[in-house]
C-alpha cells in the first residue's frame, strides 16, 4: 500500500481550507501497467511501467479547482495545497465575497474497504514469457480459421493500482485495484477487400481471468465475424425495425442515454434528461441499471474515486425515470448525496460522475417472436463503434457484423451498416426486451479520463430506426 504519515494528510488537507474552502480531498495512486502487443505471432512491443501522483481538489460552494504533482514530500504537498488554496481565493474574490483566513484542524480515521472483486492471482507474480504463450496460442487458433485471415492482432493489458483518498470530512480509505484484459484481432483480405472483427473480454480479476478463458472459441469467434463481413453484402439503408443482440449493443443505450444521467451534465442542465425523475421516458420494457456492486466485472469497484462505495442504482424503471449516477460536486448543484459514481482516468484527472456496470435488463421476449412480423429489418449481431452528442442523445453507431432480416427470418450477412438516431426517442421505440442478457467491455472517455465501463442488455428490438448503408 501507499507509505504516507496520517498526520502529514491532515496538514496538507487543512492548508487547502484556509481560504475559506468547504472541502478538501487528497487522492494518491501507485500504479503498475504490463502491456505487450504480438503481429502475425511475433511480439512487437512489450511494455511496462510505473505511475506515482498526488491529485488535490479543493471545493468552495460550487467552485472546484485541482491540482495535482509527483512528489510526495511535504515540501511538495504543502505547496499543492497553497496553490489549490489560493485557486480557491481567486474564485471568492471574483464572486466579491470576503475571504475568510481560517485553519480547521483535520482527523483522519482510517475506514476498512469491502472487497467485493477478490483477487487470485496477481498479474505481476505471473512470467511474461507465460502470458505470450496464451497470446501465441489465440494467434494461431484465429490465424488457422481460414486461408482468408490475412494477419491477427493480439494485445494483452493488465495493470495494479494502489490508491489512497483522504478528505476534510475525516475519511481515510485505501484499495488495490487490479484488471486484466485480451484483445484479439482478426483480419480477412480477399481481392484487394479487407475487413476485421475483434473480441476483448476484460474483467476485474487477476490472471486467473486468463487462465479460464477459452482462447480458442475467441479466437475463432473474431476471424468468423471478420469472414462473415468480408463475404457480406452492402446493407440497404432506410427506416426499419432493427434487433441489436445482447453483450456490447447495450453500447448504445451507454453512449446515447447513460452519459445524460450522469449529474454532471444533469446538473447543469445540459442533459435532455434534466429534471424528468417521476416521468416516463422510455418504453415500458425498459429497466435501466448501472451497478458497480457486482463482483469481479470489468467496471466495478470496491470504491469509487472519490472514497465512496458503489451502489446499484435504478435509473429507469418499466420506463419511469428514477435516478440519476451523482459524484459529490454534482451533488452539491443538484442538493443530492453521491451514489458512489465519481470516477477518474487517474491522480491528473479530478473526480466526476461516471457509469461503472450500465445495461439494460433483461426480459421475457423470444427472438422467433421479435423476428415475427418484420417483412424489412436488419439483425445487428455485434456492434462497433459511434459517435453521441451528449446534450442531444443524436447519435451514430456502426454495426460490426449485421444480417437482414426478410420475412420473419434472419438471412443475407451484410457490412458497412450504420444505426442513426436520438437515445431519448430511441428508448421509446424499443418494443421487445429479451431473455439472454450479457455484459461486454469497454473504456469510456470523458471529462475526468478514459476509464473502465461495461455495457449490456439482453436482445432488444427496436421497432423503428434509421439505418444508413452503401446502397
Amino acid at each position: 500500500m501507499i507509505k504516507i504519515e496520517k498526520i502529514l494528510l491532515e496538514k496538507v488537507l487543512s492548508k487547502a481550507l484556509e481560504s475559506g474552502a468547504d472541502f478538501s480531498e487528497i487522492f494518491i495512486e501507485d500504479r503498475w501497467d504490463n502491456s505487450l502487443l504480438l503481429v502475425g505471432g511475433k511480439l512487437e512491443n512489450s511494455l511496462s511501467g510505473k505511475d506515482f501522483g498526488v491529485g488535490l481538489r479543493v471545493i468552495k460552494d460550487l467552485f472546484e479547482v485541482y491540482s495535482y504533482t509527483n512528489d510526495i514530500s511535504e515540501e511538495s504537498l504543502m505547496v499543492l495545497a497553497k496553490e489549490a488554496s489560493d485557486g480557491i481565493k481567486g474564485k471568492i474574490l471574483e464572486k466579491q465575497e470576503r475571504v475568510s483566513n481560517i485553519k480547521k484542524e483535520i482527523t483522519l480515521k482510517k475506514k476498512d474497504v469491502v472487497i467485493i472483486n477478490p483477487i487470485e492471482k496477481l498479474p505481476n507474480s505471473i512470467k511474461k514469457s507465460q502470458k505470450i504463450e496464451v497470446m501465441k496460442m489465440a494467434n494461431e487458433y484465429a490465424k488457422n480459421y481460414s486461408a482468408l485471415i490475412s494477419q491477427v492482432k493480439v494485445s494483452y493489458n493488465d495493470y495494479t493500482q494502489n490508491i489512497l483518498i483522504a478528505n476534510s470530512e475525516g475519511l481515510l480509505v485505501e484499495d488495490t485495484r487490479v484488471r486484466i484484459r485480451l484483445n484479439i484481432q482478426s483480419i480477412a483480405s480477399k481481392n484487394d477487400i479487407i475487413q476485421s472483427a475483434h473480441v476483448a473480454p476484460g474483467a476485474y480479476k487477476g490472471y486467473e481471468f486468463i487462465e479460464n478463458l477459452d482462447i480458442k472459441s475467441l479466437a475463432e469467434e473474431a476471424s468468423r465475424i471478420a469472414i462473415t463481413t468480408l463475404n457480406a453484402e452492402l446493407c440497404p439503408s432506410g427506416q426499419m425495425p432493427v434487433i441489436i443482440e445482447n453483450g456490447f449493443g447495450g453500447v448504445i443505450f451507454h453512449e446515447a442515454c447513460g452519459h445524460g444521467l450522469e449529474s454532471s451534465s444533469v446538473s447543469k442542465g445540459a442533459s435532455v434528461f434534466t429534471g424528468k425523475v417521476g416521468q416516463q421516458i422510455a418504453s415500458t420494457k425498459v429497466t435501466a441499471i448501472d451497478d458497480g456492486t457486482m463482483g469481479n466485472e470489468w467496471g466495478s469497484v470496491n470504491i469509487d474515486d472519490e472514497g465512496n462505495p458503489p451502489q446499484r442504482k435504478i435509473l429507469i424503471e418499466n420506463g419511469i425515470l428514477k435516478s440519476y449516477m451523482i459524484d459529490k460536486l454534482g451533488g452539491k448543484r443538484m442538493g443530492l448525496e453521491s451514489t458512489g459514481s465519481g470516477r477518474r482516468q487517474n491522480y491528473s484527472y479530478a473526480p466526476t460522475s461516471r457509469m461503472t456496470n450500465t445495461f439494460i435488463a433483461a426480459g421475457t421476449d423470444k427472438l422467433e417472436d421479435m423476428l415475427k412480423g418484420v417483412k424489412k429489418g436488419l439483425y445487428a449481431k455485434y456492434m462497433g463503434g459511434g459517435s453521441v452528442n451528449p446534450a442531444t442523445g443524436d447519435f451514430n453507431f456502426s454495426v460490426m457484423e449485421g444480417y437482414l432480416i426478410e420475412d420473419g427470418k434472419i438471412t443475407t450477412p451484410v457490412k458497412g451498416a450504420t444505426l442513426i438516431g436520438n437515445g431519448p426517442k430511441i428508448l421509446m421505440e424499443i418494443d421487445m426486451v429479451g431473455d439472454n442478457f450479457l455484459q461486454a467491455q469497454g473504456m469510456c472517455g470523458s471529462s475526468s479520463g478514459s476509464i473502465p465501463t461495461n455495457v449490456g442488455q439482453a436482445r432488444i428490438r427496436i421497432k423503428n430506426i434509421l439505418v444508413g448503408g452503401r446502397k
